[in-house]
């Protein structure tokens, strides 16, 4: 029995979660993700979703195309990915809908801030795809947006890496991983944790902040792990 610490919240999964080498989309690997998705949902937890889109394209990656272009290109990857995981999520008996900040009546629905919330309290998984709707903000500044949107209690953030680090531990074995860390620690740091603007956002638009844990998603089960408090990772709040 999942016994989550929370009663909503919004994970942010990296495109990279559902993908393998070779792979853009990795279906096993995809219907893993569901299925612990789907028995989270199962235990009564009111679940948002907003998956990013850099396994199939990265719009700040894009060379010299113009920016607004591949902004687009990156939020219609981020389409792909949700419909992906809805099709898992359904088959899996789970109720799940995609909303996208981009209209495309014949693919999913828009998003509207009312509808999303009704959705979460009947109990569906709500895919938030498509970023903002706007080019220069990323998946994490669309995360915080809709974390704060739906009144999420935490936001739960599944990366390659198991937490926020003082330097890129990929390259400097010395790197040493905070457990707790302020907002204002990791914007006057700049750590790679998440864009600042997302920072921002959760610093500011609720009175005493939105928290967010940072953890590696390199098993899915660590998505029960993260929601039971039971992984290793890091905080960052007031």
């Amino acid at each position: 029995m999942i016994q989550s610490k929370y009663k909503r919240v919004l994970f942010k999964l990296s495109g990279e979660a559902l993908s393998a080498p070779g792979k853009t989309l990795d279906y096993d690997k995809v219907d893993q993700v569901a299925e612990v998705l789907a028995q989270i949902a199962a235990s009564g937890v009111q679940m948002g979703l907003v998956v990013g889109g850099g396994n199939i394209f990265r719009g700040r990656s894009s060379g010299d195309m113009n920016r607004t272009d591949a902004d687009h290109m990156g939020m219609l990857a981020t389409v792909i990915n949700a419909l992906a995981l809805k099709d898992a999520l359904t088959r899996m008996g789970a109720k799940a809908a995609v909303l996208s900040a981009i209209e495309m009546y014949q693919v999913c629905e828009p998003f509207a801030q009312r509808d999303a919330i009704a959705r979460l309290e009947r109990g569906e998984i709500v895919i938030f795809a498509a970023g903002t709707g706007r080019p220069y903000f990323s998946t994490d500044t669309a995360s915080a947006l809709r974390a704060l949107e739906i009144g999420a209690d935490v936001m739960l953030c599944g990366k390659k890496c198991d937490g926020v680090y003082d330097k890129d531990p990929a390259k400097y074995p010395d790197a040493v991983r905070y457990d707790t860390l302020t907002y204002k620690k990791v914007l006057d740091g700049h750590l790679d944790a998440l864009d600042q603007a997302a920072i921002v956002m959760c610093r500011d638009y609720r009175e005493g902040g939105l928290p967010i844990f940072v953890f590696a998603l390199n098993e899915p089960h660590n998505l029960i792990d993260a929601i039971e408090g039971r992984v290793t990772g890091t905080v960052i709040s007031q």
